[in-house]
């Protein structure tokens, strides 16, 4: 069985500060903002939270199913997807776009600053979820506003059951959409900001959340994350990296395997141990595609 992605594709660049955001930022003066960071470290990577999950769900030897959208600048970016055994049948690649594009400066403490040119994902509602019987599951992750509305209805309407992940994309939405996008999805997906921003928009406690859906998982960073089903909370604690490099893309691995093991029936604790592992790996090497798992499926 196949796993619909519905996100982004997106190239990043990554910029390295090596002090720290707030050492230079003077919160008395927000209303004359005015900083310029020196970055010695700048990288391009393949990214966009479509991409990255379908990689890490290609380490765990899932079948991934990008519902995507890629500019005229991204036939290196599909053809690196199929060597990597990606479907890219539903990657919608538009003329007059550039592909995405994610500008990530990330400090010393691993804090991190984002602009984020949507590009061709503006047009990721033209791209509609595909009538696939092998597919057993997916995922809304930040893309086009309209994307993801559309998608999270389409995916309600065939009866496949998606974790709606919305990340950096909360903030597009107001409370009756998220309390919306909640009430289709199977489950819910967020860090703890996400986590604190969707109750504070919906009005819905986290427990209110948790009851509405099969189950509910606010990862934590290095903490791990918590586990909220049938009422309950269980928290799950982290593992520990051998080396902390980059968390870019540490939120996307985390879901790679969050799908993996639902699509095998896992309990949602056991997804959740297993999407530890997965962003403590993947945080001890740069960029959001360039892991590799010592061992996969324990």
């Amino acid at each position: 069985m196949s796993i619909l992605i519905c996100g982004s594709l997106a190239f990043d660049t990554i910029m390295t500060f090596e002090g720290r955001f707030a050492e230079q930022i003077l919160p008395s003066q927000l209303h004359i903002l005015n900083v310029s960071f020196l970055v010695p470290g700048l990288r391009r990577e393949y990214g966009g939270c479509a991409g990255n999950i379908a990689y890490g769900l290609r380490q765990l030897g899932a079948q991934a199913v990008p519902l995507a959208t890629l500019g005229s600048d991204g036939q290196e970016y599909l053809a690196r997807l199929r060597s990597l055994g990606v479907d890219t049948g539903h990657v919608f690649t538009s003329t007059d776009s550039y592909t995405a594009q994610a500008m990530i400066m990330t400090d010393r403490d691993n804090n991190q600053i984002t602009a984020f040119h949507p590009g061709a994902m503006s047009q990721a509602h033209e791209n509609p979820v595909p009538q696939r019987s092998d597919i057993a599951l997916a995922i809304i992750a930040p893309d086009g506003r309209e994307a993801m509305l559309s998608h999270a209805q389409q995916l309600h309407a065939a009866g496949v059951p998606f974790v709606f992940d919305p990340g950096q994309g909360l903030p597009m939405f107001n409370g009756e959409e998220l309390t919306r996008f909640i009430e289709l999805a199977s489950w819910v997906a967020v860090n703890d900001y996400e986590a604190q921003m969707l109750s504070d928009r919906t009005g819905l406690t986290l427990q209110a959340v948790a009851a509405k859906v099969r189950g509910l998982i606010v990862t934590l960073g290095e903490q791990g994350c918590e586990v909220w089903t049938d009422g309950q909370k269980t928290v799950i604690p982290g593992v520990p990296a051998t080396e902390v490099l980059d968390p870019t893309g540490c939120g996307d691995a985390f879901r790679a395997a969050l799908l993996h093991g639902l699509e095998q029936g896992w309990s949602l604790q056991r997804c959740a141990e297993l999407g530890n592992r997965m962003g403590a790996t993947k945080i001890a090497s740069r960029g959001g595609q360039n892991y590799t798992l010592p061992s996969v499926n324990s």
